[in-house]
């Protein structure tokens, strides 16, 4: 997720904009209801985002490539709608057996040009910008290759709306095409140069709004949307041969974490075995003045209010294993509330007789997958899913 103002920065659009509405709702029916039953918020969470049917799919092999003690594969699939999704399937360099699965979830971060190349190396080696994202937020690393040089399966994936799954310019409405071109504009009176990918990202900052309508319209959403496509991704994964059984896990960083969340509350039982999510966990009433507006869609949905509380979301999986990172020095995330989620989620698990089944790292970090929370996160995983 793009951090385009600072926290201390009152957004004009947050709940200040509106005082007296947070209590006018709740005297009118539950917002943030009780995530004690795990069961029940799962249910509540997908009829709300309300994702769109889906059925298995064919898979389709190109490029083959081996670099850095990595095998990888090209896969393509078609999800029924738009471009088909392309994604890489990463092994450690010449090993044929079962290895245990991760489905590596890539973050928002206001890039929608690329989607996978952001967390995994491809064929064709990372772009400039790219490389710049990672030494931003991932300590400068490809952490899906990494992750499967350690040794696993790890199947990346774009989603919609980001890399082959994105919208084409000529596509979006003039009403967000206005906003873009004032901001391209005035790169262009800053003398400032811009790159393919980046033009592109300023067409579709704008753009995301204006598909969150048309999603909600539909009866579905971003947040749906994007679930539906990361359940299909689970299911490729845990079909594909040399993919141990017994469930994948899920990571993911920022929007990518968000997504890591939700595809876990929404899959069949036993599909996933495990998630991570990182830099993306607080309470909700902590962020909703001054940060949200900061967030993706993918997260922030409507009628998520009448879901439960975002940590309630995390540990509605519970008794699955779940790793949290969460780092103090987030500028989208108050500190008090990356606190208070931490706590709402030990005492979930703790109430679920699985105390040890919740991880968590707090670390004086930015926002970012690196670091404690990265090494946290491989050394959890190396545990939990071997």
């Amino acid at each position: 997720m793009p951090v385009t103002t600072s926290p201390t920065t009152p957004d004009p659009a947050d709940l200040r904009a509106v005082p007296g509405l947070l209590p006018l709702l709740r005297s009118a029916g539950p917002v943030l209801p009780s995530g004690d039953d795990g069961a029940a918020v799962r249910d509540r969470l997908r009829e709300v985002l309300n994702p769109p049917p889906w059925q298995p799919v064919t898979t389709t092999t190109g490029r083959t490539w081996q670099a850095d003690g990595v095998d990888g594969v090209e896969l393509t699939w078609d999800v029924g709608f738009g471009a088909p999704t392309q994604a890489w399937l990463l092994r450690p360099a010449g090993e044929t057996g079962e290895l245990p699965g991760v489905v590596a979830l890539h973050c928002h971060s206001g890039m929608k040009f690329f989607g996978k190349e952001k967390i995994a190396d491809g064929p064709d080696g990372p772009r400039a910008e790219v490389q710049a994202l990672r030494a931003e937020c991932y300590g400068g690393r490809p952490w899906a290759t990494d992750l499967a040089r350690r040794g696993y399966a790890v199947l990346v994936h774009d989603v919609f709306g980001w890399g082959s799954r994105r919208t084409r310019v000529e596509d979006m409405p003039a009403r967000s095409e206005t906003y873009a071109a004032l901001v391209l504009a005035e790169a262009e009176r800053s003398g400032r140069r811009l790159t393919e990918s980046e033009v592109y990202d300023v067409h579709a900052a704008a753009h995301e709004d204006a598909m969150a309508k048309l999603l909600g319209v539909l009866g579905t959403s971003w947040g749906g949307v994007v679930a539906r496509e990361d359940l299909v991704a689970v299911d490729v994964l845990a079909g594909l041969d040399g993919v141990a059984p017994g469930g994948v896990a899920v990571m993911g960083l920022s929007g990518g974490g968000a997504r890591a969340a939700t595809v876990s509350a929404l899959a069949a039982p036993g599909r996933i075995r495990a998630t991570v999510v990182a830099s993306m966990m607080s309470t909700i009433e902590h962020v909703l003045d001054g940060y949200l507006h900061k967030h993706t869609w993918v997260m922030m949905n409507p009628g998520l209010a009448h879901v439960a509380d975002w940590p309630d979301v995390a540990a509605s999986v519970r008794p699955q294993p779940l790793f949290v990172g969460y780092g103090l020095a987030d500028a989208l995330f108050p500190e008090e509330g990356m606190r208070a989620a931490h706590e709402r989620i030990a005492h979930l698990y703790a109430e679920a007789g699985a105390p040890d089944a919740y991880r968590a790292v707090l670390a004086d970090l930015p926002h970012c997958l690196a670091g404690e929370i990265r090494d946290g996160a491989f050394a959890w995983l190396d545990e939990t899913m071997r």
